[in-house]
C-alpha cells in the first residue's frame, strides 16, 4: 500500500507542477502577443489586437488546480507552514500527542471540505454551470482538480494519522527541519 500512496502523492505534485508550467506558458504567450501588438502599433500605427481569449480565467483555474493538487505532496515533504515554537518546546510524548491531535483535526476539516467540494462539482454538473468569461467553460472542469487535490490531502492526512498512532514519526519531521537549514 505504501508505494501506491507515495506514487499518488508524487503524481499529484507532478500534476501541480504541470499546471504551474501551463500558467507560465499561457502568460508568456499572452505577453508575447501583447509585445507583437505594441510593435505592430509602433510600425504601422495600429495594433493587430492579438490576445488569448479568457487567458486570465484559465490561469486562475490552473492556479487553483496547482494549489490544491500540491497540498498532499507538500504535507509529506514538510513544506506546509507549522508553528513549532510551542510544540518544539514540549517533551517528546506531549509533542507527539499534540501533533496527533492536530493531524486528526486537520483530517476532519479536510474530509469536510472534500465532501462539500465534491458536492459542488456534482451541483455544477447537474445545473450546467459555466464560467462567465469570453470562453465559457463548464465549471466542473476547474472544480474537479480542486476536489481531487482535497481528496488526496484527506488520504495523506489519514495516512499520517495512522502512522502517528502506530508510533511512526511524522513524515515532515526530518524533511521540514532540513528545509529550514538550507
Amino acid at each position: 500500500m505504501r508505494p501506491i500512496l507515495d506514487f499518488t502523492y508524487r503524481a499529484a505534485g507532478g500534476l501541480a507542477a504541470a499546471f504551474i508550467l501551463a500558467i507560465v506558458v499561457l502568460v508568456f504567450a499572452q505577453v508575447s502577443l501583447n509585445l507583437a501588438d505594441k510593435i505592430a502599433a509602433a510600425l504601422f500605427g495600429q495594433g493587430i489586437g492579438l490576445t488569448i481569449p479568457s487567458y486570465a480565467d484559465f490561469t486562475g483555474f490552473f492556479l487553483a488546480a496547482a494549489t490544491f493538487l500540491a497540498l498532499a505532496y507538500s504535507l509529506r515533504e514538510g513544506g506546509h507552514i507549522r508553528v513549532t515554537l510551542l510544540v518544539g518546546r514540549l517533551p517528546d510524548r506531549a509533542r507527539r500527542a499534540v501533533e496527533t491531535l492536530v493531524v486528526a483535526i486537520a483530517l476532519g476539516m479536510s474530509a469536510f471540505a472534500t465532501w462539500y467540494v465534491i458536492l459542488l462539482v456534482y451541483e455544477s454538473i447537474e445545473f450546467g454551470d459555466r464560467s462567465s468569461g469570453m470562453v465559457s467553460v463548464p465549471l466542473w472542469l476547474p472544480q474537479l482538480p480542486v476536489a481531487l487535490g482535497l481528496a488526496i490531502l484527506t488520504i495523506a492526512l489519514a495516512d499520517e494519522l495512522f502512522g502517528l498512532l502506530r508510533g511512526r514519526p511524522a513524515t515532515w519531521e526530518d524533511k521540514g527541519e532540513s528545509l529550514l537549514k538550507e
